[in-house]
């Protein structure tokens, strides 16, 4: 199997889920729902995740991830096929959870054999090419869907984003390419209880960090298309706004296989979350299209080089044969965050406005970065 295979067909799938988002957020601003009603929706793309993500790695361990993904596939492509089928403000929180929980079984199933192809030491770049697909799709979904929704319409946009995972579904059913098996679990794996793994310092620290980074990351997709909302942007330009976060993670990743073995993780890591809180600070003091490109970019620039660095710990620190249930306790408080964040955010914005939003999660970050690397000179 080649690295490029599984890179296309998770491009594919991830330009669904990122292109749903946006058009969930908007679809329902249309339909006149309130930002709280929005932070509700986002959540839905946690819900089940935040539930099953470990008992998904676990599966994956034992069956492989042919079918687990092929399975996910269909879940995405179901959820945006029903919301064109039925639009309503009801249907939306259907195609949320299927959305949500089919991406996070695809994310934890190619996470798994991505860490499997190769050399060990060759695991990094791996992680950073998966990661530079992310950032296609990043940048394609919100285009995509922002000028569709100029063009044709909310609904019918709901029907292109079904038109990307059917490839997926396709290419899988066929078993092209063909993905590696699951590997028999060493006898020193454990006994496969969840706080084993949470009290293992070296991958605690790594969640905790991970947990940080997509709370920023998960900011940015659900705020951005309210805060232009109210600022007056048009879908398109929502767009490329959002566009332009995910083609600076795209530069950023073109280049970290090259300084892979030049830099290190943990330092790279803090310099992630310092950029992403100076960020929110200065986002709602700016309501000017190329100043939020600008801070978009940085952003982008920012979390973009984190994600390989935090995949290759939590693939390295992880026990033989448990790799992805490691990787769905990291998609498990990955997800709760994303859960209670739109909630918390969304309330808070309907009562006070957008900047205690941004700077609450400024707050946050800041603190983030200190607490953890505390704990690293501790240990």
């Amino acid at each position: 199997m080649r690295l490029w295979h599984l890179v296309v067909l998770t491009i594919l799938t991830h330009a669904a889920f990122i292109g749903s988002r946006m058009l969930v957020s908007l679809y329902a601003i249309h339909l006149h729902a309130s930002t709280f009603t929005v932070g509700v929706l986002m959540s839905f793309y946690a819900l089940l995740p935040m539930l099953f993500a470990v008992s998904a790695g676990r599966l994956v361990d034992r069956i492989g991830a042919r079918w687990p993904m092929f399975g996910a596939s269909v879940a995405v492509a179901l959820g945006t096929l029903l919301s064109f089928i039925w639009p309503r403000l009801e249907m939306l929180y259907v195609s949320a959870t299927l959305i949500g929980a089919g991406f996070m079984m695809v994310h934890v199933s190619v996470s798994q054999v991505v860490g499997k192809i190769g050399r060990a030491e060759d695991r990094a770049a791996n992680f950073s090419w998966l990661a530079m697909g992310f950032s296609i799709s990043g940048s394609i979904g919100p285009l995509v869907t922002g000028f569709a929704i100029d063009s044709i319409g909310h609904v019918h946009t709901f029907l292109l984003l079904f038109l990307f995972p059917l490839v997926p579904i396709i290419v899988l059913w066929l078993n092209r390419p063909a993905l590696p098996r699951a590997e028999e679990r060493r006898v020193d794996a454990g006994e496969g209880r969840v706080m084993d793994l949470l009290r293992n310092r070296a991958l605690r620290r790594v969640f905790i960090a991970s947990g940080l980074l997509n709370m920023a990351w998960d900011m940015y997709i659900f705020v951005m298309p309210i805060y232009g909302s109210r600022i007056g942007l048009s879908a398109s330009t929502i767009g490329i706004v959002m566009g332009s976060f995910a083609f600076a993670t795209f530069t950023v990743r073109l280049l970290l296989p090259l300084l892979i073995r030049r830099v290190r993780p943990w330092h790279v890591i803090t310099a992630a979350l310092l950029i992403s809180a100076a960020v929110y600070c200065l986002f709602p003091l700016l309501v000017s299209v190329p100043l939020l490109v600008a801070l978009s970019c940085a952003l982008g620039l920012g979390l973009g080089c984190s994600q390989p660095m935090v995949m290759t710990l939590l693939y390295n620190t992880s026990p033989p044969g448990r790799q992805g249930e490691a990787l769905g306790v990291r998609t498990t408080v990955m997800n709760a965050s994303h859960a209670m964040l739109p909630l918390a955010f969304g309330g808070l914005s309907a009562a006070l406005g957008m900047f205690p939003v941004f700077w609450a999660m400024a707050v946050l970050l800041g603190a983030g970065a200190y607490l953890v690397n505390r704990r690293r000179d501790r240990e």
